[in-house]
């Protein structure tokens, strides 16, 4: 299988994550694919027009994108179990992998518009405002998270959180929301978080 990969990307992050999860990585044959607004990638659109990463081509050429649907195949196909199965634990697992797509789509936005020589202070007011709600929120659910079974929710919220440490690193989200970074400070430790880290260089 060949995945358009970047490992700057959060959402490239948890496809690799479960992966690594599901002793998968050995089948994958990565290709580096930068996935920039402004600049379709001709190469990445032969296999997914939108030109956007992560991107799974199968081995009888199926594609499959985004990150939730190459999760999810993933798991199937390795019999796992970051998809439970059972309907409480489901629906856990899924509301925090939706939670934390969501304030991923946020922090990016957020990055884009910081970025400009104009920003908006009111649109940069509101994406810290949801951010910050967000982590709250995510706070007051650590101990759940940290007594329920690893899941693609566990996956998803981790690699949010890691994202926020790459991008955002003077926002001092610990200080908001000690509980999460706890639990957030174990979760990082299992091998496949390590394996996975951003770097500016990478």
């Amino acid at each position: 299988m060949k995945l358009h990969w970047s490992p700057k990307s959060p959402y490239v992050r948890k496809v690799m994550i479960c992966a690594h999860e599901l002793d998968l990585l050995p089948k994958l044959e990565l290709v580096r694919s930068v996935a920039a607004m402004l600049k379709p990638n001709e190469r990445l659109m032969r296999d997914n027009p939108l030109s956007k990463i992560p991107t799974l081509v199968l081995d009888d050429g199926f594609t499959l994108f985004d990150s939730v649907v190459i999760c999810e195949y993933l798991d199937s196909l390795a019999g796992g179990t970051l998809f439970p199965k059972a309907d409480a634990d489901k629906w856990q697992a899924l509301r925090w992998h939706a939670f934390g797509d969501g304030l991923l789509d946020v922090l990016i936005l957020w990055r884009n518009e910081r970025e400009r020589a104009a920003p908006l202070n009111v649109l940069m007011d509101a994406f810290e405002l949801k951010t910050m709600a967000s982590l709250k929120q995510l706070d007051d659910e650590a101990q759940a998270l940290a007594e329920m079974p690893f899941s693609i929710g566990h996956v998803t919220v981790g690699c949010t959180l890691g994202y926020v440490d790459f991008r955002f690193d003077t926002l001092g989200w610990r200080r908001a929301a000690p509980h999460l970074a706890q639990w957030y400070a174990e979760v990082r430790t299992r091998p496949s978080f390590r394996a996975t880290e951003p770097t500016i260089d990478g």
